[in-house]
């Protein structure tokens, strides 16, 4: 393949009376290819522009749709019309060993139109030359490891746990972290041979700045046995919140002796201590993923994709006695979004009521991110667990109450809802297995909780991003505190000072509170809005073995007669809620038949 290398660039000098010769021509030309490809490269990067769909013709023919794509080293690869070919016909076929191939495309150029060579000489005594350069494009086959993965960077700080010939097992996390957000992070397995092994890992990490959704400072990955093939990949991932203070030397350790790995029965020790060094900085996250995007340096950048080729599908492949039969075609593009394709783009996002898809495309200046302090237009979750004591004697009836406590969501208006945490000693696999009780616990005390029975009501503080609970005892317990999980989550209006005025006249209520059916009957229930714009609801149980009841409103009444009652509530405002009820009985069908004779 011609003209491969982009760099460094190089044009050329005129000046008076220069001897123009062929290869100031065709320096002039690469000059001017090269400048061209390489803003390709950086501004759009590999992938498919428009078409270069991928189709069966038959079991044993492919159609390629026209189209255009620019691959990895920015040249652009164009198919001027649809394309049909054999699989068999295809470059690479023959290499062909598993079960799947990639289509891929790639550059190429060939020398066309012969013309008579005037100025032949002892070095070229070709009587023909080629005129011209046409830029194709070439089909071929490769296996589905054969593609570059994208290139690293040091935006993920990483840190290999454990080693062997036969699996390798490495942590992954951001580098930086902004104060108060969640981070994704993950454990990944590899397996390295063949052997037919299983790897479980079992490992406790202590994170100082971070906490886990259970609010303490430890990370803890148990696996089952993880059986992979050779070159197989298993990740498993985790959340972390960052805490609200900059933390710019904070790590992620793990003793040795808390790594724990086991291969085929036996235990292996890990690598070292884990040292993974992941800071809290008070920097908002768009500025980080800016900085770690605009640091990649040039090599990684115009080396991140298969400058060759680009992907256009995955091949699913049957083998039949004599060939090979095309099972089913997967798309594997990359496509390049671009701002001739913009107008289009908003018209499809049109047709998506209520939404704004149309995201800013190459050239667009990115949204500036939101001023300080404005309230986040989606709902923002965060939990915990308090412990209330009850001191030496308590008393049916008595009140306690709970230290403030700091939800983390900042200031503004926060609904939060507690339940009661316990463990049941013999779950359903006979380990012991932990439990919370959300609403009135009195309605599970048939299953003896081990849990203090109290009402419970939380005073939220919207100034100062805080909350306290009170619980009163509704019976005499032993118990010397209260366990209670708490569930905090931001109400979704941008003024947050206008929340009592406008949820004080909203409601919502079933069009029919009260329904009368027979066993395994369904009903749906509906819902009319007063002051506010139809939401998604969601609709809930109140006690168990009291029938089924969809996402959408759909209820079966159960087997057995009584009276049910439905929770119903705005998914996005809980606060805003009614009630329906069913009355099951079970002779309704044959009362309803003897009404109408």
């Amino acid at each position: 393949m011609e003209n491969e290398q982009l760099l460094p660039f190089e044009r050329n000098r005129f000046y008076v009376g220069k001897l123009l010769t062929s290869s100031d021509f065709c320096s002039e030309q690469t000059y001017l290819n090269n400048k061209r490809r390489f803003l390709n490269a950086l501004m759009f990067g590999a992938g498919v522009v428009c078409g270069l769909g991928v189709y069966n013709l038959d079991d044993v023919s492919l159609i390629v749709e026209s189209g255009a794509a620019i691959d990895g080293a920015g040249r652009e690869i164009v198919l001027e019309s649809a394309v049909i070919r054999k699989l068999s016909s295809i470059s690479g076929f023959e290499s062909i060993t598993g079960d799947s191939a990639l289509l891929m495309l790639r550059y190429r150029e060939e020398s066309v139109h012969p013309a008579y060579s005037v100025a032949r000489n002892e070095r070229v005594d070709a009587e023909y030359e080629m005129n011209r350069i046409r830029e194709g494009w070439e089909l071929f086959l490769a296996e589905p490891g054969a593609v570059a993965p994208p290139a690293d960077t040091e935006f993920l700080a990483r840190s290999e746990l454990y080693a062997d010939s036969d699996f390798a097992v490495e942590i992954a996390a951001p580098g930086s972290v902004s104060c108060g957000e969640r981070a994704r992070g993950y454990i990944t397995v590899r397996k390295l041979s063949e052997a037919a092994k299983s790897l479980s890992l079992d490992c406790t990490i202590h994170t100082p700045a971070f906490t886990n959704d259970e609010g303490e400072h430890v990370l803890a990955l148990k696996t089952e046995e993880i059986t992979l093939e050779q070159g197989g990949e298993k990740r498993f991932d985790f959340v972390l919140a960052a805490q609200r203070q900059p933390a710019p030397e904070s790590f992620l350790l793990g003793k040795a002796s808390l790594l724990r790995f086991t291969v085929d029965g036996e235990t292996k020790p890990p690598l070292a201590d884990l040292t993974l060094k992941v800071n809290v900085v008070d920097k908002p996250v768009h500025e980080l993923i800016e900085q770690a995007v605009g640091r990649v340096n040039l090599e990684a950048t115009l080396g991140a994709a298969n400058a060759g080729a680009v992907c256009l599908a995955e091949l699913l492949l049957q083998r039949s006695k004599n060939d090979y039969i095309v099972d089913k075609i997967e798309e594997r593009k990359n496509y390049i979004r671009t701002m001739a394709a913009e107008k289009l783009r908003r018209e499809y996002a049109s047709y998506f009521v209520g939404r704004n898809f149309a995201a800013p495309v190459s050239g667009e200046p990115s949204p500036a991110p939101p001023p300080a302090g404005t309230p986040p237009r989606e709902p923002h979750y965060a939990g915990g667990v308090c412990e209330i004591p009850l001191g030496a004697s308590p008393r049916k009836g008595e009140v306690f109450f709970s230290d403030e406590i700091m939800h983390g969501l900042g200031g503004g208006n926060i609904h939060v809802t507690v339940g009661f945490d316990y463990i049941v000693e013999a779950g359903r696999d006979g380990q012991p297995e932990k439990m919370s009780i959300y609403g009135d616990a009195e309605l599970f005390a048939g299953e003896s909780p081990q849990i203090a029975f109290a009402r419970t009501a939380v005073k939220v503080y919207p100034e100062r991003g805080s909350f306290v609970i009170a619980a009163a005892l509704t019976r005499p317990t032993n118990f010397a505190v209260i366990v209670l999980r708490w569930a905090a989550i931001r109400l979704p209006f941008g003024d947050d000072k206008l929340l009592p005025r406008r949820t004080a006249d909203m409601s919502i209520a079933a069009l029919t509170p009260t329904v009368v059916m027979g066993m395994r009957e369904t009903h749906f229930f509906a819902v009319a809005f007063k002051n506010l714009e139809p939401c998604t609801l969601t609709y809930e149980l109140t006690e168990r073995n009291s029938g089924q009841i969809t996402a959408d409103g759909v209820y079966t009444s159960p087997a057995r007669e009584g009276v049910y009652e439905i929770r119903i509530f705005c998914t996005d405002i809980p606060t805003i809620s009614t009630y329906a009820y069913a009355v099951v009985k079970k002779d309704l069908g044959k009362e309803n038949d003897e009404e109408r004779t």
